[in-house]
């Protein structure tokens, strides 16, 4: 009996071939993607129980695309306990006052751990308010209970330069913190009202937190910063311990069995003329502007 070559299949032709190519393509991308989930820890695509990864970097100026992650987390079903890891000086009031009362409202469904990073300061202190639990590494800078606000006052530049600007108001305060005129009593006072009430907000959360009488807070809030080793005796944290020390704790208050595997949502690079101009959000330009902040003078 003569032996039949075998045929190899040949990839269907005209419409049916870029079909095949399409579904090949998107094999290929799906076995890439995977490849670089499970390099980098992230296994989003797999089955199982999982602790859902927010990083806050940086300075706070918008609160947007944290209030999306922790909403996406919070509605998944295998994402067990959120891990919020702050590394940040703080920023922005309203953006750092939404993101910890969207931390609140998540912890009501999920446990919510706060690993502190560097620096969870001012502004990244308060956020971590919003968590079941906060977690410090001993040399972690944090505190900061405080408001800041600053602006510069160029008369005298602009009058060697000769140069003299003529501002049209309708009261008197409308150009309060404006740098080309003196700032007047009035100005001082009208700005450190401003600053008192949202030191005032930012000490009624730490007193409801962290159930610590108010005389107490008020002598711990006086803008200075303290190590993770200070935070713990003063009862600002809960615990120390390192960001892996925080993921086996969110594991456990979200009952996953094991080694918890971490999620986290990916996003594409900011690009330099949104991090100029802001997302839908605080603009870094504004930064530098006068307005009141959350955030360690250090950083």
């Amino acid at each position: 009996m003569d032996a039949q070559r075998i045929k190899r299949p040949k990839p269907p032709r005209g419409t049916n071939r870029w079909v095949w190519i399409v579904i090949s393509a998107i094999v290929v991308i799906f076995l890439i993607l995977r490849i670089a989930d499970l390099a980098s820890g992230d296994d989003g695509f797999g089955v199982g129980d999982k602790v859902g990864l927010v990083r806050i970097e940086g300075p706070i100026m918008s609160s947007r695309s944290v209030v999306e992650d922790l909403d996406a987390l919070s509605q998944r079903n295998d994402i067990k306990a959120i891990l919020v890891r702050i590394n940040s000086p703080g920023g922005a009031i309203a953006p750092s006052q939404e993101i910890y009362e969207k931390l609140r409202s998540v912890r009501a469904v999920k446990p919510v751990v706060t690993s502190m990073g560097s620096v969870a300061a001012s502004g990244g202190y308060y956020i971590a308010l919003g968590s079941s639990v906060i977690m410090a590494n001993k040399g972690t800078v944090t505190g900061s209970i405080g408001v800041i606000m600053e602006y510069p006052v160029a008369v005298e530049l602009l009058d060697k330069i000769g140069l003299s600007i003529e501002t049209i108001k309708s009261g008197k305060l409308k150009d309060a913190g404006s740098g080309s005129r003196e700032a007047t009593e009035r100005d001082r006072q009208y700005f450190q009202n401003i600053v008192s009430d949202l030191h005032e907000q930012f000490i009624a959360v730490v007193v409801d937190e962290r159930a610590l009488d108010r005389e107490t807070v008020m002598e711990l809030a006086d803008g200075r910063v303290y190590t993770g080793t200070q935070s713990l005796a003063l009862g600002l944290i809960d615990s120390l311990g390192t960001l892996e020390d925080a993921v086996k704790l969110a594991g456990q208050l979200g009952n996953i069995t094991g080694k918890p595997k971490t999620f986290e949502i990916k996003h594409r690079r900011t690009g330099l003329m949104e991090l100029l101009m802001g997302s839908g959000g605080q603009s870094a330009v504004s930064w530098f502007n006068s307005m009141p902040v959350y955030r360690w003078r250090g950083k």
